[in-house]
């Protein structure tokens, strides 16, 4: 089996409107999505319940919290590398090339994690291998959701591209869900020494699966006509897209890096809060299983919105959606870590639906296509990777920071961290309302501007 370029049109292939085909290239980027985030969600709900204790052994809890979710960072700092390469990649050899070679590294290094020896066995060379094995997930991850978004806008209708694109995004919820699902009835079922010593390993080495389906899957997927049309007269090739990007698309770089930084809202609440509430540290005293059924019921709330917002952003615009959601987002942050620290469950369940089930969800299911549209398509999935994995590298950071700032025995977290969160949510608003709204344009409008 082969993997085809795209140096000229496939023959027989239709370059014109008719050859679009949406519904399959948004199945393509749901399955691929919901299968490359399955194993990067496994990483950050295993930092948070499993790596501390296992890579991480410190006699003070604050230090081991804060040096697992680091490593969770990590995966994010590779990003931008990972972005630029497979970017380039994507923009001048193919969507559909960039998507493949990502799920199987993706894959490859997700397995891996799963035959780590611990701290235990191997001394510091076990948190090395970790870090080293998250360093390819980030870089792997960082072409995903630009190659999968860019192929799905540029084979949808321009009346439907928000709708069609979201599905992308809902895969990515579905792949949490995955892995959440499977971790719940191990964490649960499990002896704490038994999850902690091999259970935990189990979804990581289910990853296998994920290079062949991903594989299959990926392949057989067309790359839309009006790339392949642009790759016939070899606008695709002219200059390195990254250093196109640079000097031709700054001041729209910038503003999606700064508004990347909504993402903020999902690391308050599914990062930190989970942290906050399960680690002994803090004294809350929620056990893992039921903060995992916690992220679960976030990420069915997100499944069933995505594509709602997704085809309102089609109707109204997608900056009022992204504006409204993320500082809507940010001031509920605050109110979900309060209802964790009344000790609530039932109040922690409505406020995460309402956080990152319906505010955060008005944000991430459009700013893919917000973003695909800021850019044309000679240098989009290399904008889109770089803006919104630089974007994310500086927010993967803030956990730790929360840490830092609120540690375990400090007073008003949930205060302190909301305020910060919403502060940050306000200046990515900003940032979308300075950016080219693109209500009723369609690509070749946005490719002439």
């Amino acid at each position: 089996m082969t993997i085809t370029t795209t140096g000229s049109a496939q023959p027989g292939h239709k370059t014109g409107i008719e050859g679009r085909d949406p519904k399959r290239a948004a199945m393509s980027g749901w399955i691929g999505g919901a299968l490359e985030y399955y194993d990067f969600a496994l990483y950050g709900l295993a930092a948070t319940l499993v790596f501390p204790a296992i890579f991480f052994p410190s006699e003070n809890p604050t230090v081991a919290i804060i040096a697992s979710l680091a490593t969770y960072a990590v995966g994010y700092v590779s990003r931008p590398v990972g972005a630029v390469v497979l970017g380039a990649y994507g923009d001048r050899h193919g969507r559909k090339n960039v998507l493949v070679l990502a799920m199987l590294l993706m894959g490859f290094a997700t397995f891996a994690v799963g035959l780590l020896p611990t701290y235990g066995q191997v001394g510091i060379l076990a948190p090395i291998l970790l870090v080293a094995l998250r360093l390819i997930q980030g870089f792997a991850v960082a072409g995903e959701l630009g190659g999968a978004s860019a192929m799905i806008v540029e084979h949808s209708p321009d009346a439907r591209r928000g709708f069609f694109a979201s599905f992308s995004l809902q895969g990515t919820q579905v792949g949490s869900i995955l892995a959440t699902g499977v971790l719940l009835p191990l964490a649960a079922l499990l002896p704490a020494d038994q999850f902690q010593s091999w259970g935990w390993r189990i979804p990581f080495l289910l990853s296998a699966f994920v290079i062949l389906a991903g594989y299959i899957i990926r392949r057989r997927v067309q790359e839309p006509p009006a790339y392949l049309a642009q790759s016939e007269t070899g606008t695709a090739k002219r200059r390195f897209p990254i250093v196109d990007l640079l000097r031709t698309h700054p001041r729209v770089m910038i503003l999606c890096v700064i508004m990347t930084f909504t993402n903020v809202v999902g690391m308050a609440t599914l990062i930190f809060g989970v942290s906050y509430a399960t680690q002994e540290g803090y004294g809350i005293g929620f056990s893992s299983s039921e903060f995992l059924w916690v992220t679960l019921v976030a990420n069915l709330a997100a499944v069933a919105t995505i594509p709602v917002f997704g085809a309102l952003s089609d109707r109204i615009g997608r900056r009022v959606l992204m504006v409204a959601g993320g500082i809507g987002g940010g001031l509920m942050s605050g109110a979900y870590l309060w209802a964790i620290d009344q000790k609530s469950l039932f109040l922690v369940f409505v406020c995460v639906v309402i956080v990152q089930g319906i505010f955060f969800q008005m944000w991430n299911a459009t700013f893919a296509t917000f973003f695909q549209e800021q850019f044309p398509m000679r240098i989009r999935v290399t904008g889109f990777a770089v803006s919104q994995n630089v974007g994310l590298m500086i927010a993967s950071f803030f956990p730790s920071i929360f840490t830092a700032v609120a540690p375990p025995g400090s007073g008003n977290v949930p205060v302190v961290i909301g305020l910060i969160t919403f502060g940050i949510c306000l200046v990515a608003a900003a940032a979308t309302f300075l950016s080219s709204d693109t209500k009723g344009k369609s690509l070749e409008d946005l490719e002439a501007h």
